[in-house]
């Protein structure tokens, strides 16, 4: 493992799957990954590897097929994911909300059709709770479920939805008018939808038009969902009771900033390793970059960053594994790793010089991931509302 990942307070059996985890990356991801992205190519042979490596049902309990390893093990390995190729990790995250909202919220019918073939990766997960006009003012979504006979009829667009065309299940936040409530948020419900994987028409009312052109993040493919009079039952309502939708959601949501934050501190360290190597390879007035006072202080403050994030991100996941309230915490961490994962790829950009700016070096491709970290699960500023009220909570004036 790198010098700046601690292996401290870690079990044998997570450091040999992290070590197991970032072989695969070495092999399978680094040599592939940039002419991958350049062509927008989905990465069918690596994703199989991570079939293979029951990676898809990594935090899926043994019961049901499983690995039912923590969410620091799962982390720490989507942190080595991310540092391969980001677009990677972004496959998997959307696929582990689904499975966890699956087994916190789900019927016992629910969990047993979908968490099995869910951890196999037969069966492949997105949601979505975005739409056009709306961002993180999730109260002001427009599509809607409504009753009909023992039917729900679902009509509405949703937007940017990481791995729409591949997935074959989708959690969809619509809302459903179940008589007055006090609060917005009440009148919303997730459904579990079913489709083939593909675009165009995929089943009766649903149609994914095709993958959204994107500056970076390429790879995986990135999609509206369009909800035309599709027609389900009380089964698809996740947990089988409608309204709570929102709650589910946020309880997922929470989760996958730790994610975010995982992917943040994985493409941190790239970067980082990049703009360390480059910097004693590169010569300037007779002597290494890497010798001038000005890059060591680059080097310094990106290897710091890198460790906070990393410290951070673990300390929200051994939070939410232990059982306690950990949404001050992931907020902190994804907010703090995100940024942290800008500067770092910036600094290592400016070490690069003119090259990096060049397609045929990788860090151009970590420059146009970067910022997509920034605005998942949530952007700064929603970060900040998150800490400011919980920090509200616990420090109140008396």
């Amino acid at each position: 493992m790198s010098r700046l990942q601690s292996t401290d307070g870690l079990t044998e059996e997570q450091i040999e799957l992290v070590k197991l985890v970032r072989v695969f990356v070495e092999e399978q991801i680094l040599p592939v990954a940039t002419e991958l992205e350049h062509r927008d190519e989905y990465p069918t042979e690596i994703v199989e590897g991570m079939r293979e490596m029951g990676i898809f049902g990594l935090m899926i309990p043994e019961e049901y097929g499983g690995l039912g390893e923590s969410l620091l093990t799962y982390a720490l390995v989507v942190e080595e994911i991310a540092r391969g190729w980001m677009s990677v990790s972004g496959i998997i995250n959307t696929h582990f909300i689904v499975a966890y909202l699956i087994l916190q919220h789900g019927t016992e019918e629910q969990k047993q059709r979908y968490l099995p073939r869910m951890a196999t990766g037969e069966v492949r997960g997105a949601f979505s709770m975005s739409e056009p006009g709306l961002g993180s003012d999730v109260a002001a979504i427009r599509s809607k479920a409504v009753r009909e006979g023992e039917e729900w009829v679902v009509t509405g667009q949703k937007m940017w939805l990481t791995n729409g065309g591949s997935a074959n299940l989708v959690a969809v936040l619509v809302r459903t008018d179940l008589g007055e409530s006090d609060s917005p948020y009440r009148n919303m419900t997730t459904f579990l939808v079913d489709k083939e994987p593909g675009f165009g028409e995929t089943a009766q009312g649903i149609t994914v038009p095709g993958k959204i052109e994107k500056m970076g993040y390429k790879g995986v493919d990135t999609t509206e969902l369009l909800l035309e009079g599709h027609r389900t039952t009380d089964a698809q309502v996740l947990g089988g009771v409608p309204g709570k939708g929102f709650y589910q959601m946020m309880d997922g949501v929470e989760v996958g900033r730790v994610n975010v934050a995982a992917r943040a501190c994985g493409l941190s360290m790239r970067a980082f390793e990049l703009g360390i190597a480059y910097s004693q390879q590169r010569e300037t007035f007779g002597k290494k970059i890497a010798e001038h006072q000005g890059i060591l202080f680059r080097l310094a403050d990106m290897a710091t960053k890198v460790e906070a994030s990393h410290q951070m991100m673990v300390k929200a996941a051994r939070l939410k594994d232990a059982g306690q309230r950990n949404d001050l915490e992931a907020g902190m961490a994804k907010y703090l790793a995100s940024e942290n994962c800008a500067d770092v790829v910036e600094q290592s950009f400016r070490i690069h010089g003119g090259y990096g700016y060049s397609k045929e070096y990788e860090i151009e491709r970590l420059y146009r991931e970067a910022p997509m970290l920034l605005i998942g699960e949530g952007t700064a500023e929603i970060q900040k509302m998150i800490i400011g009220r919980r920090l509200l909570e616990e420090y109140r004036a008396r």
